[in-house]
């Protein structure tokens, strides 16, 4: 077993509570099933909110979807002028028996264009 970066974001349409945890349980969701994971694999996620999003933590998502022993971290994407708004990404580290470029990295909605080379 190798540890393992998965990156993922999504576009929000909007900064509201109930719609931000949905959309983030969607992205934690879908990071976990294109890579095959448990909770048992992972070791640890990092979250990003673009400055806009003030609604709610992301972590509270994760651990929503049972994942409340996984160390959860939440913090603000460096405000650059022109970037893409209301983005929730995400870095988890996994234990995985994969090679690194068989790591599925997951891009929903509007956030597909951040990295139109690895996007679902």
């Amino acid at each position: 077993m190798a540890v393992r970066a998965i990156r993922g974001a999504i576009q929000l349409d909007r900064d509201e509570r109930d719609h931000l945890l949905s959309s983030t349980r969607e992205l934690v969701a879908a990071v976990m099933a294109a890579n095959y994971l448990t909770a048992d694999d992972l070791i640890s996620i990092v979250f990003t909110v673009t400055a806009d999003l003030r609604s709610e933590f992301p972590a509270v998502a994760a651990r929503e979807l049972g994942l409340g022993e996984v160390p959860l971290l939440c913090t603000v994407e460096i405000d650059v002028p022109g970037a893409l708004p209301r983005v929730v990404r995400l870095m988890a580290h996994a234990e995985m028996d994969v090679p690194r470029k068989q790591v599925q990295h997951v891009y929903l909605r509007g956030a597909t264009s951040l990295r139109l080379d690895i996007a679902q």
